[in-house]
C-alpha cells in the first residue's frame, strides 16, 4: 500500500457548527498541528497534475510488487483545498436543510436512514418558505423513483441536489440566524465548477489505470472541513468503476461522531445502485488539530470524547459493513489497526458470519515497521494483510513516521512487547534446534 444527532432550525448551537465549513486563515494550508498524516501544499493546477503523475508511478508499483495491491491517494494533493472547504459547506448546508424540514415533520433526531419527508408536507413547506412553488417542486420529485413512495430521504434529497442543480445556481434555502433565504451556492463560481470537473477527472484518470494494473485505490480521510467534499467525490468514483467490482475504496474516520452515519447512508447508496462497497476503516489521525480549530473557530467538536467511544464507533461500523458481506457479498473492508482488540474482535465476527480469509473481503493494514506481531501472524494464518508503506524524501518521511509514533501513544510499549516477543521466539528455536525454519 502506498501513502501518500441533526441540527434543526431549533437546535443550540447549530449556527456554531456551520463555522467549521468556514474558511479561516490560520488552518488554510492545513498543516499545523497535525500529527498522523502527510499534508501537502497547493500551489496551483499544474502541481496537482504532479501529484497526480506520482501517484500512477506509485499504482504501477504496486502492481508490480503484488497480487491484489492498494495505493493510497490523498485528494488535498489533486485539488485546491479551499474548494473542498467550500463544497464541504455547500453539502451540509444542504444535509441541514432536510434535517430542519425532518424535524418540523417531528422526526427530529432520528437514525440517518430512517428519516424520511412526507412529500406532500415538503412541497407545502417549500412553497411556505418562498423556495419554490408546488408547481416548481413537483419537477424536482418527477425524477426515477424520487418521491414516488410518497416520502423522500436523504439518499434522494442529495440526489435532487445532483441532478437538479448546477452548482453555479442560486437555489435558496433560509440561514438559521436571520430566518431570511439564502443562496445555498453564492460562494461558487465558473472556478469552482472547473476544480470539481478536474478533481474529477484525476480520479478517474487514477481508477481507470488501478484497474488496468488490478490495484484497488485507496482514497485517504482529511480533516473534517475537507471530508464531505472527499467523500461525496470518492462516491461519485465509486459509483463509475465499482460496478463489478470494489476498485475505488473510501476511507471512514471512526473517531467522528459522525462516522456510522456516514458508512450507513453510503451503503445504503450502494445497495440501491447495485456497486460494490469498499470501505476502509481508520480511528483518525487529525484530533490535536480538530480540537484546536474547533474551539479557535467556536463550534462543536466534531470528535467523540474519548477512547473508548471511538473504539466503541469502529466496532459499530466495522460490524455493519461485515453483516453486508455476508448478506450481500457486495462489500469489502480494510481494518487499518493497529488495535489488538479490534483485530481479535474481527476475527472473531468473521467466524460467527462465516467470512472466510480465502473470501478476500476483508482485510487488515498496518504501517510499515509497526505492529509486526500482528501482522505476520495474520498473514501466517491466511488473511490478506497489507503493510502501508511511506515513500519520498527522507526528510519529508522521517517527520512523517515521527509524528505517528507521537500519535500512538501506547507505540512504546508495543515496541518493547514486540521485542520481548521476538526474543522469546529466538530462544524457543535455539532450544528446539529449529534457528532458521
Amino acid at each position: 500500500v502506498g501513502h501518500g444527532p441533526s441540527p434543526s432550525s431549533s437546535t443550540p448551537g447549530a449556527e456554531q457548527r456551520e463555522k467549521q465549513y468556514q474558511a479561516h486563515q490560520g488552518f488554510g494550508d492545513h498543516h499545523g498541528g497535525v500529527t498522523g498524516a502527510h499534508t501537502y501544499f497547493y500551489t496551483d493546477e499544474a502541481k496537482c497534475d504532479q501529484h497526480m503523475e506520482t501517484f500512477l508511478h506509485c499504482i504501477d508499483a504496486s502492481s508490480g510488487s503484488s497480487e491484489d495491491g492498494f495505493s493510497a491517494i490523498k485528494l488535498t494533493a489533486l485539488a485546491r483545498p479551499q474548494f473542498l472547504v467550500q463544497f464541504s459547506e455547500v453539502l451540509v448546508k444542504w444535509r441541514r436543510f432536510f434535517h430542519q424540514m425532518a424535524a418540523e415533520q417531528g422526526q427530529a433526531g432520528w437514525a440517518v436512514l430512517d428519516t424520511k419527508l412526507e412529500v406532500e408536507k415538503l412541497q407545502e413547506a417549500l412553497a411556505n418558505l418562498g423556495i419554490a412553488s408546488k408547481t416548481e417542486s413537483q419537477q424536482w420529485f418527477t425524477g426515477e423513483n424520487l418521491g414516488t413512495s410518497g416520502t423522500v430521504n436523504l439518499l434522494d434529497w442529495n440526489s435532487l441536489f445532483d441532478s437538479r442543480t448546477k452548482l453555479s445556481r442560486p437555489l435558496l434555502i433560509p440561514n438559521r440566524k436571520t430566518g431570511q433565504l439564502e443562496p445555498l451556492l453564492s460562494r461558487f463560481s465558473e472556478e469552482e465548477e472547473l476544480q470539481m470537473k478536474r478533481v474529477l477527472q484525476r480520479m478517474d484518470f487514477l481508477a481507470k489505470r488501478a484497474m488496468e494494473k488490478g490495484v484497488r485505490l485507496m482514497v485517504d480521510a482529511e480533516q473534517s472541513y475537507f471530508q464531505p467534499a472527499i467523500s461525496r467525490l470518492t462516491v461519485e468514483t465509486q459509483r463509475r468503476f465499482n460496478r463489478s467490482q470494489p476498485i475505488v475504496f473510501n476511507t471512514y474516520q471512526c473517531y467522528l461522531k459522525e462516522a456510522y452515519n456516514n458508512v450507513t447512508g453510503d451503503m445504503e447508496l450502494s445497495r440501491q445502485e447495485g456497486w460494490h462497497f469498499g470501505t476502509k476503516l481508520v480511528r483518525g489521525a487529525y484530533m490535536e488539530q480538530e480540537r484546536e480549530r474547533a474551539a479557535q473557530m467556536g463550534y462543536e467538536d466534531p470528535i467523540n470524547p474519548n477512547y473508548e467511544k471511538t473504539n466503541e464507533m469502529y466496532h459499530r461500523c466495522l460490524d455493519y459493513v461485515l453483516e453486508e458481506i455476508k448478506h450481500s457479498r457486495k462489500a469489502s473492508v480494510m481494518v487499518a489497526s493497529h488495535n489488538e482488540d479490534t483485530v481479535k474482535f474481527t476475527l472473531r465476527r468473521m467466524m460467527e458470519l462465516g467470512i472466510h480469509p480465502s473470501d478476500k473481503k476483508v482485510c487488515f493494514g498496518q504501517l510499515l515497521g509497526m505492529c509486526d506481531q500482528i501482522t505476520f501472524p495474520l498473514g501466517q494464518a491466511g488473511f490478506p494483510v497489507y503493510k502501508y508503506v511511506p515513500y519520498g524524501p527522507v526528510n519529508e518521511v522521517l517527520p512523517y513516521l515521527s509524528r505517528r509514533a507521537q500519535e500512538n501513544r501506547g507505540f512504546m510499549q508495543r515496541a518493547n512487547r514486540e521485542r520481548d516477543l521476538l526474543w522469546k521466539e529466538v530462544k524457543r528455536r535455539l532450544l528446539t534446534g529449529n534457528l532458521f525454519s
